[in-house]
């Protein structure tokens, strides 16, 4: 049988202020490991900011398009997310990193009280409606709790452990937004089976490169198991 259609929806080209590379390409060698044809897209806005990767600050002066920026990961081979559509593709899948909180939703300012882009809605709702995967890491499971009420994310541990896990409070926001939080560690990936949707906590641990890359080829696996269901 023909491999799985995915789109993938990019936010940017840099954790602070965009797309988290490592996740974008892990997700791409999983999905291409897995046969999957795969499309991607970005929003034509505006990023909330841009920080300068160096310094980790905002850079006041500059501004960059998302659509743009994601074409660097994307190799140029990109569209506008508003051309999305769920009857074009088995599956969506969505990295993270800041951009996720800041160009597809208000989420880093908001928090519960977010807003999501109104194309990254539109296109959870019609993935979800359709019965058809949703993947997401990192922050980006935050898009999914506050869009698909009562589904089933993780972003990891609810703790900080020492550190291990800076962003632990995200736990309780989602919470907050009606979703139900699953404890899982790095390399793993949590399926909310009746919704179809998900998750695995990408960087939201401080751990090693290859666990990130193992815990989003678990994401990308059940993903694909659940296109051929």
């Amino acid at each position: 049988r023909p491999g799985a259609r995915v789109a993938l929806v990019l936010s940017g080209c840099g954790v602070y202020d965009g797309t988290e590379l490592h996740e974008a390409s892990a997700v791409l060698v999983h999905l291409s490991r897995g046969g999957a044809k795969v499309q991607i897209f970005a929003p034509d806005i505006p990023q909330m900011h841009v920080v300068d990767h160096t310094k980790g600050q905002p850079s006041e002066s500059e501004t960059r398009n998302v659509l743009t920026e994601s074409a660097r990961i994307a190799r140029g081979k990109i569209t506008d997310l508003a051309r999305l559509s769920a009857a074009d593709h088995d599956a969506a899948i969505f990295p993270g990193g800041f951009g996720a909180a800041k160009n597809l939703s208000t989420f880093a300012a908001d928090g519960k009280d977010c807003k999501v882009h109104g194309d990254v809605e539109r296109v959870l709702k019609e993935f979800h409606a359709a019965g058809k995967p949703i993947g997401l890491c990192c922050i980006a499971p935050v898009l999914a709790a506050k869009v698909l009420r009562g589904v089933e994310v993780t972003v990891g541990h609810e703790q900080e452990e020492g550190g291990r896990w800076p962003y632990a409070g995200t736990a309780e926001a989602i919470k907050a937004l009606g979703a139900k939080h699953c404890v899982k560690g790095v390399t793993e990936a949590h399926v909310d089976q009746k919704n179809k949707v998900v998750t695995t906590p990408a960087f939201m641990c401080e751990t090693e490169l290859h666990h990130i890359h193992d815990g989003i080829g678990a994401m990308v696996k059940k993903v694909l198991e659940l296109c051929r269901k």
